[in-house]
């Protein structure tokens, strides 16, 4: 006799986290509030983003729970753009900045992360260059062929007569830097479109693509005037940069870490047990 296994629906476990209980020290979490909390959380599965929602409504209801243990009175602020906090934000606010204290980042602490991290620091490489566009779309391949064969003859001209650049470009380019010569000022990474840079990279001074580059744009001629390498800035250009980043990194691992203190004294129902790891510090 053949035994048939029936294989487990994938639905159930979501299913069985929808409704199971949710409680901290005693205080239901309805599920209803949870699927609210649900589009907040961007996650693989159904499942986790209902397990993220979960913890996230668990962990606000512990920290409101332990600011009126402290009896903390809600002073809520304005921000810059007007909008008031409500009580139960006031609270968890002023419970984290009462509870949670953090040191400022010295220069000492400042240096050696400077020093450990000067890549970080490097202002990027600045291109001067010009450019020829043939406007065309890949789609339509009439015109993607005829502007092919013109960035071609184009290139052929300009390998022996380069000093046509610019009149080439006022003539045939159509971006608006045909006003200028083609001249593009100084560009830097981002700038441009990835298959531009590519290109643009490649290049030494002087030099010129010597095949039209295809962007969503259309087809390009490209010429690299100058490169200006970029360097690492100097310690004291960035010193309230890095204090500002090392303080905030600071002020969330304690705040993960207090939450998480609070979490593990905490009689909790339906919810992953809260860890550094687990907590969400914004």
């Amino acid at each position: 006799m053949t035994t048939v296994y029936k294989a487990e629906d994938p639905a159930l476990p979501f299913r069985a986290a929808q409704s199971a209980k949710v409680s901290v020290n005693g205080v239901s979490i309805p599920a209803a509030a949870i699927s609210r909390e649900v589009q907040h959380h961007t996650a693989a599965t159904p499942l986790q983003a209902w397990k993220e929602a979960t913890r996230s409504l668990a962990l606000r209801e512990l920290i409101l729970q332990e600011a009126r243990r402290l009896e903390i009175e809600p002073e809520p602020e304005t921000d810059e753009e007007g909008r008031r906090e409500t009580d139960d934000e006031a609270l968890i606010r002023q419970l984290i900045e009462r509870e949670v204290k953090t040191p400022t980042a010295d220069t000492e602490s400042c240096r050696r992360y400077y020093e450990c991290n000067r890549a970080r620091f490097r202002s990027p490489d600045i291109f001067e260059a010009a450019h020829i566009l043939i406007a065309a779309h890949q789609n339509d391949v009439e015109a993607f062929v005829a502007a092919r064969t013109l960035a071609d003859q184009l290139i052929e001209i300009l390998s022996v007569r380069p000093e046509l650049f610019g009149q080439f470009a006022e003539t045939y380019s159509t971006c608006t830097s045909a006003k200028t010569g083609g001249n593009l000022g100084q560009i830097s990474r981002g700038d441009t479109t990835p298959g531009f840079e590519a290109a643009l990279f490649k290049l030494v001074p002087g030099e010129m693509t010597r095949e039209p580059v295809a962007t969503p744009y259309g087809l390009h001629i490209i010429r690299l005037d100058r490169r200006i390498e970029g360097g690492v800035l100097p310690f004291e250009m960035v010193e309230e940069r890095i204090a500002a980043y090392l303080s905030e990194r600071s002020r969330r691992q304690a705040t993960a870490q207090y939450l998480a203190c609070l979490a593990a004294t905490a009689e909790l129902e339906g919810v992953d047990f809260l860890t550094p790891t687990d907590v969400r510090v914004y």
